[in-house]
């Protein structure tokens, strides 16, 4: 079952005199419990197609339907809701609040859905323990190291129990070992039954994905899925 549909999805930015044709008329459908990489290079439209699979953009032309609901034409407050309610974001520079522990920092998502103290405390710390850090709750970013700082934010993403975990560059401000354990998380998580869409540059981190989708100047370059499940070293 399809999770996502896009149909000719186009999204037009105005500098200055200038049109900027960051999509162009892409059409992609993604089912339900897929893991999904996304790649190209800088300027192919991938941060574009990010934020609109993301809600947080809508399209120029085309339609986005998510599980079925058109959101192409929500507001900004419809696609909120949609966004608290469905999809769960994972940033290459963790985003957390620097003064909060890391209980906090997860429970922030469920505060916004007007979630009750006892029901935060249960999934915050669901939440954490299934990324390994119940024991580091109480701990504020700077005391953390940057594999568990990225394992915090992955679990803020996973505590609204979304559809989607949507991943930008995950791994792009960790060393190599860790950045491996991280990706191990992701499977473990896919393996649950979430839909993965990994946004990245790196060929070793997208061939953890079963599908590999290709952008250049905004179109769809190549859709194709892994051949090889055998996972390539940082290096090779």
């Amino acid at each position: 079952m399809n999770i996502i549909n896009l149909e000719n999805i186009s999204r037009v930015y105005q500098v200055g005199s200038e049109e900027v044709h960051a999509l162009d008329d892409v059409s992609l459908k993604i089912d339900r419990n897929e893991y999904v990489a996304i790649m190209g290079p800088s300027g192919s439209g991938k941060s574009t197609l990010m934020n609109l699979l993301g809600c947080l953009d809508t399209p120029t032309s085309g339609k986005y339907e998510l599980k079925g609901t058109d959101v192409s034409d929500m507001s900004d407050n419809e696609l909120a809701e949609v966004r608290n309610r469905e999809i769960g974001f994972v940033f290459q520079t963790f985003n957390l609040l620097p003064r909060a522990t890391s209980f906090h920092n997860v429970e922030l998502p469920l505060i916004y859905a007007g979630v009750s103290a006892a029901e935060r405390r249960e999934k915050a710390e669901q939440a954490l323990a299934s990324v390994g850090l119940k024991e580091r709750m109480l701990h504020k970013p700077n005391e953390l190291s940057g594999g568990q700082r990225q394992r915090v934010a992955v679990a803020r993403a996973l505590v609204v129990g979304p559809s989607i975990i949507l991943a930008d560059e995950p791994t792009g401000n960790l060393d190599s070992k860790t950045g491996e354990d991280i990706m191990a998380l992701f499977h473990e998580i896919y393996s649950k039954g979430n839909t993965i869409i990994l946004v990245t540059h790196e060929e070793y981190i997208a061939n953890h994905a079963k599908r590999v989708i290709r952008l250049l100047d905004g179109r769809i370059e190549s859709d194709k899925p892994v051949a090889n499940r055998t996972i390539p070293n940082r290096g090779s």
